[in-house]
């Protein structure tokens, strides 16, 4: 499956993720791995599925690494009504007011301009047990098989 992993990143956290899941990904599919500051909406292909791994910062924010890219879905407004995307979360429960609020933001603008939203969004916790890639790996070939016949339909 043609794949393209999109992540958010303040602290680079969310980057070290992204490239241990493409590694653990690009065996069985095509897999592309892009920070969301060097992605154009206008790149988005409906014959890919997009993994999106997200940080939150501040007050519940985006991080750095995905606000130009939020600003440019703002000012362009594109038609992803044929895209589909899962979502990874990274947080810290210690900021109960915000925790997550980052992806969660990602995940609503996609949704606001068409996307497809395959699965539930995962919320991993830095301050739990699990480390991220314990929850990102199943959590991504859970959302892949969901994403087979839907994605596959788009191209």
């Amino acid at each position: 499956m043609k794949l393209a992993i999109l992540y958010g990143t303040e602290t680079g956290n969310a980057e070290m993720l992204a490239e241990d899941l493409t590694a653990e990904l690009e065996g069985a599919n095509e897999v592309d791995c892009h920070n969301l500051a060097d992605f154009a909406p206008a790149d988005f292909a409906p014959d890919t599925f997009y993994l999106l791994i997200c940080s939150t910062y501040g007050d519940g924010e985006l991080p750095a690494s995905a606000q130009p890219f939020a600003e440019v879905m703002e000012a362009e407004k594109p038609d992803l009504s044929a895209i589909h995307f899962a979502i990874f979360g990274m947080g810290d429960s210690e900021y109960d007011e915000t925790f997550n609020h980052g992806p969660k933001r990602l995940a609503e603008l996609m949704a606001a301009h068409g996307a497809n939203q395959i699965g539930d969004r995962i919320a991993h916790d830095a301050s739990g047990a699990d480390m991220a890639e314990d929850l990102a790996f199943p959590w991504a070939e859970a959302v892949i098989e969901m994403a087979q016949d839907t994605v596959g339909e788009a191209a």
